[in-house]
């Protein structure tokens, strides 16, 4: 079983963890990794753009001149694609973006990135992350003890409105609740900080047989991080 240092805010080692096979031992899976990732962006996307057909733009529908005998190209409708303000070609309309994906395999590349950061050693446990009020500096002060100074995912056991306050003028960092946890995010942030009891909230979320079990909280945990 693999384990992590437990650092305090001070950035000092004050013990070691052991982590779960289950969540932080799982090897890389970059094609699985992939398509949960495609399927996370494709399924924030609205898909509300819509454009006007010739049929739909305004315009008269009178020919604009006789057929022949002016010298110029025939002309049908002031409404025709190639026209200024005519209808667009092919343009897009509105459509449902979202992919589905089986629930093993969210969870496996969930799981593969978790573990990836432990072995890259872009993991990061603190004992606890308790500011007294909220403040960008002690924000900061705590990650500079960290050795972090960019691209970093603050991952907290539920919402905590003084971590998120102290945190939200660093444009380096983003905050989130473990059960938030999702592959986009992992993805795009180098660095991942979790509090204890983040590790075992994210733990008890997609450990050891979840795939059998179904818990709701995990399912709820997925929903809630598509978009």
């Amino acid at each position: 079983m693999a384990e992590v240092n437990v650092y305090n805010m001070t950035g000092a080692v004050v013990g070691q963890r052991r982590v779960a096979e289950a969540v932080f031992g799982v090897p890389l899976n970059t094609a699985v990794v992939h398509q949960a990732y495609v399927r996370q962006l494709a399924n924030a996307r609205q898909g509300t753009h819509s454009t006007k057909t010739r049929g739909e733009v305004a315009g008269s529908t009178r020919k604009l001149f006789r057929q022949k005998g002016t010298g110029r190209a025939r002309q049908g409708s002031i409404r025709a694609p190639h026209r200024r303000g005519g209808g667009i070609v092919f343009g897009p309309k509105p459509r449902d973006y979202r992919q589905d994906m089986p629930k093993k395999m969210r969870r496996l590349a969930l799981r593969a990135m978790l573990s990836d950061k432990l072995r890259a050693g872009e993991l990061f446990v603190l004992e606890s992350l308790s500011l007294p009020e909220p403040k960008t500096k002690q924000m900061l002060g705590v990650l500079s003890a960290l050795g972090l100074t960019a691209s970093t995912l603050l991952v907290t056991a539920g919402v905590d409105r003084t971590v998120i306050l102290s945190a939200r003028n660093i444009p380096w960092v983003r905050t989130l609740p473990a059960n938030q946890l999702n592959i986009r995010d992992l993805v795009n942030y180098r660095n991942v900080v979790m509090t204890a009891a983040a590790l075992e909230a994210v733990e008890r979320l997609w450990g050891g047989g979840a795939e059998e079990q179904e818990p709701q909280e995990a399912a709820a945990a997925e929903e809630r991080s598509e978009g």
